[in-house]
């Protein structure tokens, strides 16, 4: 990625050694401002360790972290790193006032206001400890939003919950982004919801990231894959392309490639309306963690 592009974060040559054991190894990525960044990687292939490091929570071997934006001040960093630290005999708007204290912030409306947007308004003096998962992952991130940060760091903040809990995080991160500008990286298990999240990616793979790439290459490399089966290509073709699809004749195969989502009913009638007979058609879709499958080898475990 270019490095002229304006940055939250640029990670460079960052190495992490627990005695003999080396987690991170010349990690090196650049976060860009206003961006949903998606860490994608195995379990241990050193996404939470970054994240710590990010944070400020551990300090690198070896290798820095630069800052676009001002990190030493309270609250304009929020982390929600591994597990949610809450006070379970609490309600949500006391462990939020807890988290105002730890921070210096004043104590004002702004509480009720987060707690409404994270969907946690009318939990009253409910304990938190009896909060559902995704319930507890929404008070999470909105400590970790206390002080109106500009960066957001959260490690699996999907993770075990139901397909509802799912949306309502998802939702609440790209609202959280686009309304309220917030950069945020995030990793997560869940590799399909993290490609409907995320504008950017690092693949990350035995402490290193080996591979950055924008939402919209992944879509060119992945999407709908269409393979059709005819005795006249050079004319099914154009049909192809009038109705978007990119398009080319495999001639060792004998079969027409085309990317793109389209209506087949349409493109059958047309084909039939230029004399051209479709024998067959196969399809198959790319996400991201066949995507990630093919880049790095082997069985993801993201």
């Amino acid at each position: 990625m270019a490095e002229t592009q304006e940055y939250v974060m640029k990670v460079s040559g960052v190495f992490k050694d627990y005695g003999k054991t080396h987690v991170l190894q010349d990690m090196s990525f650049i976060v860009p401002k206003g961006s949903i960044f998606g860490l994608v990687g195995r379990n241990g292939a050193g996404k939470t360790t970054i994240m710590r490091i990010m944070s400020g929570l551990q300090e690198p071997t070896k290798g820095t972290v630069e800052y676009g934006f001002d990190h030493k001040k309270l609250g304009n960093l929020g982390a929600l790193v591994e597990i949610p630290s809450i006070f379970p005999h609490a309600s949500a708007r006391e462990n939020l006032i807890y988290q105002y204290i730890n921070l210096g912030l004043k104590v004002d409306d702004s509480v009720d206001k987060l707690l409404e947007f994270v969907g946690l308004g009318n939990t009253g003096k409910k304990k938190a400890g009896n909060f559902s998962l995704g319930m507890r992952q929404r008070l999470g991130i909105a400590m970790a939003m206390a002080g109106n940060p500009e960066v957001l760091i959260l490690d699996e903040p999907i993770n075990g919950l139901d397909p509802q809990g799912i949306i309502q995080i998802r939702d609440l991160l790209i609202s959280l982004n686009r309304d309220k500008g917030v950069t945020i990286i995030i990793s997560s298990h869940i590799l399909s919801e993290l490609s409907k999240l995320a504008t950017d990616f690092a693949f990350v793979e035995g402490g290193t990231v080996v591979k950055e790439i924008k939402a919209e290459y992944l879509e060119d490399a992945g999407g709908l894959h269409t393979e059709f089966y005819t005795g006249t290509p050079d004319l099914l073709i154009p049909i192809l392309t009038a109705n978007g699809l990119t398009a080319r004749y495999d001639s060792e195969s004998g079969v027409v490639h085309a990317k793109g989502y389209y209506n087949l009913t349409k493109i059958v009638v047309a084909a039939n309306e230029a004399g051209v007979n479709i024998a067959r058609v196969v399809t198959r879709e790319t996400d991201l963690e066949t995507y990630f499958v093919n880049f790095v080898g082997g069985k993801s475990n993201a």
